[in-house]
């Protein structure tokens, strides 16, 4: 399982680090794309193919969820860790994000996030009743 938060810097060249722990997760190739609320996506080949099938279910007249799908499988990239474990991020996927120096990655259960530090700082930020809001829908399915 994928967990935790680590900060680590975006080079000139785009690259930035992918730590040991969610490597070895992921394995030696694995996909990036496009999130939701302006993060990146990472998921291990199996996981991707997973969620892929699952997306293999949408009605291609459901145009509002085939413009979801468009988005991930456009942006979607294979990357593969060099030496030092850092990936490439093509521009486009950086702009989206907004990676530009500081990244957080988190891991989430199942995928990494890649999220610019300001933008996490941001997002995790939320207040007593925001969380207990979540904690609402949550126990609403058992949780």
């Amino acid at each position: 399982m994928l967990i935790g938060e680590y900060s680590h810097s975006i080079d000139a060249k785009g690259r930035v680090f992918i730590p040991a722990k969610f490597r070895e997760e992921l394995g030696e190739t694995f996909i990036v794309t496009s999130g939701t609320e302006r993060c990146l996506f990472v998921f291990a080949l199996k996981e991707w193919m997973e969620f892929a099938g699952k997306l293999q279910n949408v009605p291609v007249t459901d145009t509002e969820s085939q413009k979801f799908l468009r988005s991930q499988f456009a942006s979607a990239t294979e990357c593969t860790p060099d030496k030092q474990g850092r990936i490439l991020l093509p521009a486009k996927l950086r702009e989206y994000a907004g990676l530009d120096k500081d990244v957080v990655a988190i891991g989430v259960m199942s995928r990494v996030e890649l999220w610019a530090k300001d933008n996490w700082e941001t997002y995790n930020s939320y207040d007593d009743e925001e969380y207990q809001n979540a904690l609402n829908k949550l126990s609403k399915i058992g949780i």
